[in-house]
């Protein structure tokens, strides 16, 4: 029986997801946006966004707890220098999952996940406010109308 046991483990061992979660996230904070199966895409948002969370302080507490995950200091410093300053006004959610076609290869449920705040479609500020325009309507002038205006014309 699997009572109260939400992980997905992905069929792998405790090691291997580790590490690969590991891979996942510091691609996502490296590029923003990654595309996976939908599966490893649910895992890695429950993975990724305490660590966003622990990113908004910057302590040298805060930079060590997130290092133990990531184990690379590129992306710790891409995190803290740059991510964080735009999700420190976010409650929470800073990732988004957008389902994408099935995989070709094994019909695999794909997805991409990126950071919220930069995505440039969805955000407010890019947004252009269209005015409602209406066509000009074009004079259509008949070959009987050309005809009777010159002869007026030619009468005066």
């Amino acid at each position: 029986m699997r009572h109260r046991n939400k992980i997905n483990r992905l069929g792998r061992p405790v090691g291997h997801r580790k590490a690969l979660l590991m891979n996942l996230s510091k691609s996502l904070v490296m590029h923003k946006r990654i595309v996976t199966t939908l599966a490893k895409g649910k895992v890695l948002r429950s993975f990724i966004e305490p660590i966003l969370t622990r990113a908004k302080q910057d302590t040298t507490h805060a930079r060590r707890m997130v290092f133990s995950h990531f184990q690379d200091k590129v992306p710790v410093k891409e995190l803290f220098n740059h991510i964080a300053e735009k999700i420190e006004q976010r409650p929470g959610g800073y990732t988004r999952i957008i389902k994408l076609a099935n995989r070709a290869g094994d019909n695999a449920a794909m997805c991409m996940i990126e950071l919220v705040d930069y995505n440039d479609i969805y955000t407010k500020e890019t947004k252009v406010v269209k005015t409602p325009r209406r066509r000009k309507k074009k004079k259509t002038t008949s070959v009987v109308d050309e005809v009777v205006a010159e002869t007026v014309s030619g009468q005066a």
